[in-house]
């Protein structure tokens, strides 16, 4: 329950900066395992966090671009009625 409050409040941009920096912390090395195993667990959850960010502003996108597809499809059909 805590990783979706967290989740719901890290913005994509947090998520993403986050995760560089924990990548940062993997690659130079000098951490023990299981300090090294937890950085690698918490890049997983801001992964994850990134990825649906991504997904949910993809279908806001496509949601839209469908949307402007079916107002000009009507615009087209429909404008062409009373000329005949």
């Amino acid at each position: 329950m805590a990783a979706g409050t967290e989740e719901a409040a890290l913005g994509y941009e947090q998520a993403r900066d986050e995760l560089i920096e924990v990548v940062r912390r993997l690659e130079a090395g000098g951490t023990s395992l299981e300090e090294s195993l937890a950085l690698w667990e918490r890049g997983e959850e801001l992964a994850k966090v990134c990825r649906r960010r991504l997904e949910g502003a993809r279908a806001r996108l496509d949601a839209s671009l469908a949307a402007e597809r079916a107002a000009e499809a009507e615009a087209a059909g429909g404008g062409s009625g009373g000329e005949e």
